[in-house]
Parts: structure tokens; sequence; C-alpha cells
């Protein structure tokens, strides 16, 4: 590319970052000029929009730009100068020219001659003051007093400095409010965020060291103090010099190394506290550069609003707050497909017709609210309509014909329980189907999306006075809270979103119906489940006299699933499972809690499919308590190696919930160590790890005479046959590709090789 070429490019770049600004302005000041064509400061800023974008289109020389923004600038110059009074038909032409520039401005989008030559047309014959069509009348009521005439401004002004938009291309330097603005793509930001993320996790990992050397130095404590009554007994004793002196030396020893301990324990803390704020401070800041405005996915809703509004011949107004509300943007672009949805279905179901509402006592325009605001690190949105709510007798009826309730039971449904088959898929009150609605597309993928999100909507309305919906989401999808519980031992997540309720059940509180356990819940039976089986945990002991039940819903589904313990609230940081391992069942990430401790989050619909599985095979098993379970015999021990934190907690918490004890080794040479002091049923081995890999550690324990018999399963990413010979011929009984790696598959493999978890 020449020098030429590659400012030509540039410049292109630059035009269409300031198109994309511009007609922001455009279209927001065209809808307020649409209400109130008289508003001064409107007119000006969309006459300078216009008059910029004609500018900067003469610079880099798209023609076709410069001649739909010159007549644009021409119907608002005339408008500023009273000698034109906008109407509908300008409006509506002038957002059609604004349409037109970001087709023009945006590469890749063809925009041919004729194209240009009809709008252009359109606009001469809406200010030819010869057509008659150009000779509009004012409104029946006196018109405002006309706005100063704005002097002529220069022909061939320097366009204004584009704006900054949404960073999506690394490279350009620009400002912004007069700080230096770098241009970066979301790939690096979100890189930078989970990088951040996990140093936010690994400097958590200090405090078990910090918690250790703690206990060490009160050891320590212990031996000095058993070291001087040792002393004292001593005394009564006839000692040698030797021992004296040995004695003495002892002591000071361990004097100087308890107070080694405390100066290198006390350096440790500061350096673990001070890691902790700093890598907080990173996480904050990445995380700040992936936030943006709630502005930001309200572009164009606006006019789509006003537009839709005129096509069903409503007149329709939408009202924003809390614009500056910052949201990541992975959440505001997932919002973006819901929020049309609910905006249309606002204006096609909620919005009466202009006469209906004068007759209704309401005025002829239809006002649509939407408010974003912060509420306890969720992103809190309202969305309401003042029009006519929803018809709940015709809802129950088409409930009825639908077939989806008898007759008897629908009349006795609430007006909450009504509103939930809304939500139904399929479900629409929607007669005739067109291309507004009755499509059956409804208000269920408005909901599957946002409980994508890890967020709940709920509608509420008031008959013949509109509807509200309230939609809860996270502000970032990189942090989830959560509560933590405990489960045969392990620590699991259920997101907060999913969850409905926690409840202490006393014994009482358990009644059993059709051969199921269920307990009474606002006003209805919700059915048990342990979550040790749904989880594949060994139940724990639990001699509580109540039973810790969390109750989860999804949609119009209810469960309660027991638990051992609530550890409590938490705000984890979200580290994905390796995608090579496919979906583990009931599971959607991992996190680290405070001690550096694995927990595993709960995938709430995943586990809810669970439960209708058990449930249609009748395997669901009744909760006892721990003191009516027979004595079990002992598990059988399996050693994990491998060097990789995902796949290693994976495995080890796939083995733990079959029952099996599980020891962990980071890489060879900690799994040699561990091999060397303790006994083991199985070890299960990585092939590439540092220090020592999977091979040479095999081989080591071929070689020894007590372990020579131990089995031996290889788990490795290299899925060549080449690469499988190699670890069978260093003596192991077992290889499993990491590629094909999925839980039955390695659960498998160790029952084959020995046998279930019980000896």
């Amino acid at each position: 590319m020449t020098p030429d070429q590659m400012r030509d490019a540039s410049l292109l770049e630059l035009f269409s970052l300031e198109a994309d600004a511009q007609t922001q302005v455009l279209s927001a000041g065209l809808l307020a000029l649409e209400r109130n064509p008289t508003q001064a400061d409107q007119l000006e800023a969309c006459m300078r929009a216009a008059h910029s974008l004609k500018g900067a289109a003469r610079i880099v020389g798209v023609d076709a730009g410069v001649s739909v923004a010159h007549v644009m600038e021409d119907c608002l110059v005339s408008a500023q100068e009273a000698r034109l009074y906008l109407q509908p038909e300008h409006i509506d032409a002038l957002l059609q020219g604004t349409d037109l520039l970001m087709r023009i401005a945006t590469p890749g989008n063809d925009v041919s001659p004729a194209d240009i030559a009809a709008y252009v047309a359109l606009m001469e014959r809406l200010l030819d003051p010869s057509q008659p069509t150009a000779k509009i009348a004012a409104p029946s009521e006196p018109a405002p007093p006309p706005t100063p005439v704005v002097e002529t401004l220069p022909p061939e002004p320097e366009p204004a400095p584009p704006a900054v938009s949404e960073p999506a291309r690394q490279g350009k330097r620009m400002t912004e409010g007069g700080e230096r603005v770098l241009r970066v793509t979301a790939e690096r930001l979100n890189s930078l965020l989970d990088l951040s993320s996990k140093s936010l996790v690994e400097t958590q990992r200090l405090k078990p060291y910090l918690a250790s050397l703690q206990r060490l130095k009160r050891i320590q404590s212990q031996g000095v103090r058993a070291l001087d009554s040792l002393d004292g007994q001593l005394k009564t004793l006839s000692l040698n010099l030797e021992a004296q002196e040995a004695l003495a030396d002892t002591r000071r020893l361990l004097s100087e190394a308890q107070a080694l301990l405390a100066e290198k324990t006390a350096e440790l803390d500061e350096f673990g506290w001070q890691a902790g704020q700093r890598a907080q401070v990173l996480y904050d800041t990445a995380l700040a550069c992936r936030m943006r405005p709630f502005a930001d996915v309200l572009t164009g809703q606006a006019r789509m609003v006003r537009d839709l509004g005129r096509t069903l011949g409503k007149r329709v107004r939408l009202e924003i707050e809390g614009e500056k509300t910052q949201v990541d943007r992975d959440v505001l672009e997932k919002l973006e497909a819901p929020l049309t949805h609910l905006l249309r279905n606002a204006v096609d179901h909620g919005i009466e017709m202009p006469e209906q509402r004068v007759l209704a006592g309401k005025p002829a325009e239809g006002l649509i609210r939407l408010r974003a605001s912060h509420q306890a690190g969720l992103l809190v949105l309202e969305l309401s309509d003042d029009g006519n709510g929803v018809d709940l007798e015709r809802l129950r009826g088409s409930i009825v014909d639908r077939h989806l309730s008898p007759l008897e039971t629908a009349l006795r449904l609430s007006e909450e329980e009504l509103l939930t088959f809304l939500f139904l898929p399929g479900f629409s009150l929607r007669d005739k189907v067109t291309e507004v609605s009755g499509r059956g597309v409804g208000l269920d993928a408005v909901q599957h999306m946002v409980r994508q999100l890890r967020g709940a909507v709920v509608l509420e309305q008031t008959a013949g006075q509109g509807s509200r919906f309230h939609l809860e989401v996270p502000l970032t999808l990189s942090v989830v809270r959560s509560l933590v519980v405990e489960v045969g031992e392990e620590a699991y997540a259920f997101p907060l979103a999913h969850i409905e309720r926690m409840r202490d059940l006393a014994p009482d509180d358990i009644v059993q119906l059709e051969g199921r356990q269920h307990f009474w819940h606002e006003g209805r039976h919700v059915g048990l489940v342990a979550a040790s089986q749904l989880l594949q945990r060994p139940p724990g002991q639990n001699n509580d006299e109540t039973l810790k039940v969390v109750v989860i819903r999804e949609r119009d589904a209810v469960y309660g699933i027991a638990v051992e313990r609530f550890i409590g609230e938490r705000t984890l940081v979200v580290l994905p499972l390796d995608d090579r391992l496919g979906k583990v069942q009931d599971i959607s990430a991992g996190a680290l809690l405070d001690d550096g401790s694995v927990v595993l989050i709960v995938d709430v619909e995943d586990m809810l499919r669970s439960v209708d599985k058990l449930l249609n095979t009748g395997r669901l098993e009744r909760i006892a308590r721990r003191s009516q379970q027979a004595t079990e015999a002992p598990r059988k021990r399996v050693l994990v190696v491998d060097d990789s934190l995902t796949v290693r907690e994976l495995q080890r918490k796939l083995l733990l919930n079959r029952g099996y004890e599980v020891a962990v080794a980071v890489d060879g040479m900690d799994g040699w160590n561990a091999l060397r002091s303790e006994d083991f049923d199985l070890l299960i081995t990585d092939i590439d790890m540092p220090r020592m890999d999977g091979i040479e550690l095999v081989t080591l324990l071929r070689r020894d005479t007590r372990l020579q018999s131990l089995p031996v399963m290889v788990v490795s990413y290299k899925d060549r046959e080449e690469d499988r010979r190699r670890g069978l011929d260093a003596g192991a009984d077992y290889y499993l590709a990491k590629a094909s790696f999925h839980d039955d598959a390695l659960l498998d493999a160790v029952v084959e090789l020995i046998g279930g978890a019980r000896a």
C-alpha cells in the first residue's frame, strides 16, 4: 500500500467514526424535534452534525455523503430561520437521510447513485415552495415565535474532530475530554481481565501458606517450652560439660530459627497484603476498561420505538433514565436483543391506539420508560409503559384453550401465576401473525437470554394502566455472586440469581407424596432432592436437627436441594473450565475461595435436567440422616498427578463423587514423593509436566519393588498412536486421551482397573 493509499484509508476510517457519532446526534435530535419542532438547541445540534458530516465527506472525497448531508443541512437551516415548520414527513425524510449517511460511511455497504439521486429529489420536493408538498401549513395551535436567523457558515470548514466510539481496533491514539485514548481490540481487553482475575485469585493462595507458618510458629514455641522443661529436669542430674553445651546449642539454634521464622512470616504477610491490594486494583482497573455506559445499548432504540409506533398508527415516546450507568460490554451486547424485544412488545401489545387512549382519559401519546441503575452489585432495569396492561381474563381463556390448565384450576390462578404463562415457549395472545407479533417467539426468549446472563426477569401489571418488567443481571460476567455450600465435604457454589430462598427444614417439615419427599414452600409442595446424589458425592456427616435446603427456580420448575452446610455468600471470580474437557454435568465453571481451595459453580439449568432424569427413571433417592447409615468399608485411594489446576481438580472431584479417596500432586516429582510416603490403589498421571514428566514417573514406579504392581492410568492431551504406545511401553496399564475425555470414560477406566470405591 502506498503512503497516499494509507492516508486515504486512515481518513475513511476516521470518517466512519465521525459518521457513527454524528448520526447518533442526528437521531436523538430529530426525535426530540418531532415532539417540539422549534427547539433551538436541537435544531442547532442537528444542523451542525449535518454540516460537520458534509465537511468531513468533502475532505475524504465521499461525494454521496456531501450531497445527502447538504440537503439535510438546507432543511434544518430553513427550520432554524422559521421558513419551514418541521412536520412528521420532514422528520421521516431527515431520519432516512441519517440512515443513508451511516450506510455511506460504513465500509462494504454499497449505495448506488440512484439511491442518492432519489433522496436528494425527495428533499428538494419537500423544500421547494413551488411544489404542493413543500407548502406545509403550521399546526392549528399558534406557532412559537421564530428563532433568530443563524449566520451563514463558511462553505468548507475544517471538519469537527471525530468522536471516539467503541474501542474496536488497536492503533489510533485520540483524545476524549482532554485525555489520550488508545483504541485496543476487545480480545486484548478480555485477555487483560482474565489475567488480572487470575492474578487476584493467585494472591489468595498465600493465605494457607501464612496459616501454615503461623502453625509452625506455635509448634516452635511449644518446642521451646518442652526444651525448657527438659532443661529443668536435667538440672537435677549431673551432666557432663559436652551434654550441657549440646543442650545450650540446641536452645540457641531453636531460638534463632524461631526469630527468623517470625521475621519471614511478617515479611510474607506484608507481601501478601500488598500483592492482594495491587491485584485488586489491577482487576478493578481492567474491569473498568471493559465497562461501558448503558447508553451504548440504546443506540437506535428510541428511533425504533418511534418508527414502529408510526407503522402501527400509534404515537409513542421513549424516556430513558440512567444512561451513564456502567455495565460490562459483554453484558451490554447480550442485553440488546431482549431489550429490543421488550420495547417492541410494549409498543405493539401495551400502548393503545391514540383514539382509545383519549377515550380512556389518557394522553394520545403513549409513554415507555426505561430506567437503569446499580443495586447490590447488579444492573437493575425497569421497563414500564402506560398502556392497557394484560387482559387477565383473556389470558386465562387462552391458557384453557391451549390445554395448559383445566378450567377449574385456571379459575383459581392468581395474577402472578397467570402472568408466568406468558413466559412459556410459543405462547402468544395474538390471534394473527403479523410482522411484529404472533409468532410465538416471545417472552420465553427474553427470559432465556436473561437467564444466560445469570439474571432474572419479572412482569407486573395494572389493568388499564400498563405493565412493568423488572430485570436484574450482573454488572459483569467475570464475577458471580454465589451461595457456597458443602456437599460431601466439598464446596460448591449456587449463583444467587437462581436461588429463590434458603431453608432450614425440621424432620416434621418433610412429607411423603407419591413416594417422594416434599416440603411446603410458599403455598405449594416442592420436591426435595439430595445434592449428594445429583453431584455424585458420598453423603456427608450431618448431626444437625435441621436439614439445610437451597430452593432453586428455573422458569416454572422449583426444587429444594438438600446440602450439608451453608458456607456463606461469596463473590467469585469465574474461571472457565478447559474447553477440551467438554461439558461437565451440572457444572458451569470453577473458582477459588479466599483460602485458595477450589469451588465448582453449579449449572442450575443442567442440574434441574438431572433432577427430571432421576424422576423419569425412578432413581431418586430418599434423604436419610447420617446416623441411619451403616458403617462403610474403607475407600480406595487414588493419586492424581497433573500440572493443570483445571484438569487436576476436575479429576479429583469426579473420583470423590464416586466415593474414592483422592490425593493430588502438581508434577512428577511431587507425585514420586507422595508414592514413596503413602499407599495408593491407583496412579493417574499426565505426561508433559515440569521437573519430572509422566513417563519418568511411571518408569521409576515400575523399578520400585514396593510400587511395581500399582495400576497406572495415563491421561494426556497427546492423542497420537506413538504417544499412546510410548506411555504403555513405559509401564502404564491404561492410556486415555484428554481430547476424548469425559466423566464416564475416566470413571469406567478406573472401575476397570481397581473396581469400585470401597475395598
